[in-house]
């Protein structure tokens, strides 16, 4: 993308906000896409291998899911989602996109099953979506504007 196509660019710093954190970032992108990936790719191999849970809240939820055919799309995302976090692109969007399938997971790793595997789960996933969100902040602030301008105008981009 070009300065002409993103006006903030010139703003951007070259690296993230010290070696520390471009470190804790990569090696987050890395364990969270490949988990993604693997989540994603498991049940087609084997759909014995998509995890039920042991409560019965969960096993339903799970079921439900599957039983509805929404748990292949979940999938497919989870693939999509995990290849783009590992090649790094569209990290913006991507980092959004995920938002929603986490709390998902969020919820039935703190509400519908219990234990410590889940809770570490939750607790990881919950951490891994903050840090992959965090160096992105600065494209996401303009969403949080009150009182916007619509444009509709026919050209592309924003017309500020």
């Amino acid at each position: 993308m070009n300065a002409a196509a993103d006006p903030r660019q010139d703003d951007l710093p070259d690296e993230l906000p010290g070696p520390t954190m471009k470190w804790v970032y990569h090696l987050s992108r890395l364990i969270f896409g490949g988990w993604w990936v693997y989540s994603g790719v498991m049940p087609f191999i084997d759909p014995a291998w998509q995890p039920l849970g042991q409560e019965q809240a969960a096993i339903d939820f799970t079921m439900a899911l599957i039983a509805s055919g929404l748990m292949v799309w979940i999938k497919v995302a989870e693939i999509v989602f995990g290849l783009l976090i590992l090649a790094n692109r569209m990290m913006p969007l991507v980092a959004a996109a995920i938002v929603p399938i986490n709390f998902v997971i969020l919820y039935w790793n703190f509400v519908l099953e219990v234990g410590t595997v889940e809770y570490t789960f939750g607790g990881l996933t919950l951490l891994f979506n903050a840090i992959l969100l965090w160096p992105w902040r600065r494209y996401y602030w303009p969403l949080f504007v009150w009182n916007g301008r619509p444009d509709f105008s026919g050209r592309a981009g924003i017309q500020d």
